[in-house]
């Protein structure tokens, strides 16, 4: 029904106002194109966050160091258990802080979440010029760690397959040169090691040989009690660190592809939070 105006006329003016409200009713609604899709989005971060923990909990109890944690301060180098723990970590947490901010619509969660992604998209930023600009030191640090590590090689299975893995694939043998496994204590040439493997190496300095089906472990054995100018023919004489430099230029357009897809990955979470945070809040003020 009109409204009649002080002139007779009659007025339509309440329904229009009626429809003005549900206008802007409808157009306030958060969108479900984009919920779902911050959803999907982190249901997969979240899944791969459960397997990464999962792992490192089953390492540790392969190793059994859940049944006596001190263990876990007993190691001298590194070990990579902890990688997969940390990392698995920060991604079970990001992936449940974005699909549950997506799914009831919570700004705090949802914020939280686009925040940390920065962040992490800062961390890595800053870590990729650094190593640019300090080079050197970069190069002093990472000799330090390898040599840190191979004197604990014995003292966590993870680590002892994480460096034999590392030098086969990369064809050498210590940080800098074989002699780098005096650091050792059952590989030191020091004339009171009564251990088999004085004065060798491991067998993953060995020169592969295809015909061999089955791994010699004992192929390092001595190696280093031979005149130097032998040692090219039974193990590689590269030390890691100058074939990880020999590596990186012919690799380079393969690390920019890495980076720039993990980049876009992480602007794309983002964005999609940024989108949802707007929508809802738009709905707030729309009441």
């Amino acid at each position: 029904m009109g409204v009649t105006g002080p002139t007779g006329t009659t007025s339509h003016r309440a329904p229009c106002v009626l429809q003005m409200y549900y206008y802007r009713y409808e157009n306030a609604e958060v969108s479900c194109c984009y919920k779902y899709l911050m959803f999907s989005y982190n249901i997969i971060f979240w899944l791969a966050g459960v397997a990464f923990i999962a792992a490192g909990f089953w390492a540790w109890s392969e190793k059994g160091i859940l049944l006596d944690l001190t263990q876990v301060t007993r190691l001298r180098g590194f070990d990579p258990v902890w990688l997969v723990l940390v990392v698995g970590g920060v991604t079970f947490i990001l992936g449940f802080a974005g699909c549950v901010g997506a799914l009831r619509e919570n700004i705090c969660l949802l914020k939280f979440f686009s925040g940390v992604i920065g962040f992490i998209f800062f961390l890595e930023l800053t870590a990729a010029v650094l190593a640019v600009v300090f080079q050197s030191q970069v190069r002093a640090w990472i000799n330090e760690f390898f040599l840190a590590n191979v004197k604990a090689y014995r003292d966590d299975i993870d680590l002892q397959n994480l460096i034999d893995s590392l030098q086969r694939m990369n064809h050498c043998c210590g940080a800098q040169e074989p002699d780098d496994w005096n650091l050792n204590v059952y590989f030191s040439c020091n004339v009171t090691n009564r251990s088999r493997e004085r004065c060798g190496v491991p067998f993953s300095c060995c020169l592969a040989d295809p015909a061999d089906s089955v791994v010699n472990t004992q192929c390092g054995y001595d190696v280093r009690n031979r005149l130097k100018g032998e040692w090219n023919d039974h193990i590689y004489v590269k030390g890691c660190i100058a074939a990880l430099e020999d590596w990186l230029p012919g690799n380079l357009y393969t690390i920019a592809i890495v980076f720039v897809v993990i980049s876009l990955l992480q602007m794309v979470g983002i964005y999609l939070a940024r989108t949802l945070i707007s929508d809802i809040e738009k709905v707030k003020f729309s009441y």
